[in-house]
């Protein structure tokens, strides 16, 4: 029932302390993005059977491990912007209908980091093509509403993750920034958006 109000760290310490199952939690995220994502348009792909798969092999972890040997985010549930986060055998089409087809062959370096964090990815959201606008309104999957109000853009480029996190879909999503691409978003959508430096 707190799930709003909890955010990555605090989702991840209930479940170090096996308050929650990671399973209970990853369907709650799924089960937020279905109700939630038609009326924004956030999450271009779902991922629902692997994050369920990956959900119960952490539970079975937490079962058997003590709280100090876990990944710090061991059992979040994440979303990855469509841009340049190759995701192994997933879609990665960087908002263009030109890579619409594209499928990753491998992980990424920053997404092998965020999964070696122990984060569960449950989808990919909606990025403008190539990241190349402060709006989210590519033709491939169509315009990202903002949760605050839907007659408002959510910004961009990371626009469909900062709208997933505002609607609380998931507590954190994976969002890049070459010229504003996370701030712009975090703005318009009334978040924190963490740009670390390289």
């Amino acid at each position: 029932p707190d799930y709003d109000e909890l955010d990555a760290s605090a989702l991840a310490a209930l479940l170090r302390q096996r308050k929650l199952g990671a399973r209970e939690v990853i369907q709650h995220a799924l089960d937020r993005i279905e109700r939630r994502n038609p009326a924004l348009n956030a999450v271009v792909h779902r991922m629902s059977e692997r994050a369920l798969a990956e959900a119960t092999r952490v539970d079975r972890e937490l079962a058997s491990s003590d709280e100090g040997g876990l990944p710090p985010l061991f059992g979040v549930p994440m979303l990855l912007k469509d841009l340049k986060a190759e995701d192994a055998g997933e879609p990665c089409s960087n908002g263009s209908r030109l890579l619409k087809d594209h499928r990753a062959t491998h992980d990424g370096e920053l997404v092998a980091r965020f999964k070696r964090a122990g984060l569960i990815v449950c989808g990919r959201t909606n990025t403008p093509e190539l990241g190349i606008m402060g709006v989210t309104e590519p033709l491939l999957h169509g315009p990202t509403r903002n949760p605050w109000d839907p007659q408002r853009t959510c910004g961009g480029s990371s626009g469909g993750s900062a709208a997933a996190v505002a609607a609380r879909m998931v507590p954190l999503a994976h969002g890049g920034d070459g010229g504003g691409s996370i701030r712009i978003p975090a703005s318009h959508c009334a978040l924190v958006g963490l740009k670390p430096t390289r």
